[in-house]
């Protein structure tokens, strides 16, 4: 049999039918005549109804549009704000991360310190969460240290913006977080009879954390742990400083606090 050959006319006519179909599969951009302006207020309201995916690729439109100005760093932040709204504590962290890069002097800078604060401070602590009588002090302090670090950063460049006052306030309830944390791992340590190791960490929270209410309880560990091993003198100077800081404390005379007791005293 002679095999099949097409024509140089049918070749053609392939090739031309070919063109079309791949030009009807191209997807069409229904944003392409939209205004920054459009774009962003779109953008804004796609976040607000938590559409998170759809947001951030218009607001990623829009950096592409807008480069080189303002609306381009603009841009940029919500997106940051839109993955820390849908929980991409990475990617969050990420967009700020550049944008800190392309931007060094932008005047929105604190803004984005205090995002930065913001996303750590939230993936560790929650909003607030001592008041849903979460343990914070049992997790993991790391992203409470970074946000603990933003938080400072901002303050410290940046005394006077709006977002210095709460960034304050924050910051002293990573303290009181990261001081119990050092307490939690003492009583860990006491409960079990490692008395030495309970007085070290006991320690390390008197020394790195001056003036937070759980030295309250690092005091008391202080004085339990050193009646375990015979150490009556620096027992009764534990015991002193405990009742001379804390004249109020039921430590002493009742004991541990009871594990659903809150341990946090914000400021």
């Amino acid at each position: 049999m002679r095999p099949f050959r097409l024509s140089s006319v049918s070749l053609c006519a392939l090739a031309v039918l070919l063109a079309l179909s791949a030009c009807g599969s191209t997807p069409v951009d229904a944003t392409r005549d939209w205004s920054p302006a459009r774009l962003l207020s779109e953008a804004r309201e796609e976040r607000d109804a938590g559409n998170f995916e759809r947001a951030v690729r218009l607001f990623e439109q829009l950096e592409g549009r807008a480069a080189g100005t303002p609306l381009a760093q603009q841009a940029q932040l919500d997106k940051a704000h839109t993955h820390y709204r849908a929980g991409e504590r990475e990617q969050a962290l990420a967009t700020l991360e550049r944008f800190q890069r392309l931007h060094p002097a932008s005047p929105a800078l604190d803004y984005a310190l205090y995002l930065k604060g913001l996303v750590n401070f939230h993936d560790q602590l929650g909003l607030l969460g001592a008041l849903a009588r979460q343990d914070l002090s049992e997790r993991d302090q790391q992203a409470a240290r970074e946000s603990f670090e933003a938080f400072r950063e901002l303050v410290t460049r940046f005394p006077d913006s709006r977002y210095a006052p709460d960034a304050r306030d924050r910051m002293r309830y990573i303290i009181n977080s990261l001081a119990q944390s050092e307490v939690h791992v003492a009583r860990y340590y006491y409960v079990r009879g490692a008395h030495l190791a309970a007085i070290n960490r006991a320690q390390t929270a008197l020394t790195d954390f001056p003036d937070t209410p759980a030295l309250e309880e690092a005091l008391y560990i202080l004085v339990r742990s050193y009646d375990a091993l015979g150490m009556a003198q620096l027992r009764d100077d534990a015991r002193r400083v405990l009742q001379l800081n804390f004249p109020q404390s039921t430590l002493l005379t009742h004991g541990f606090r009871r594990p659903d007791d809150p341990w946090w005293k914000i400021w």
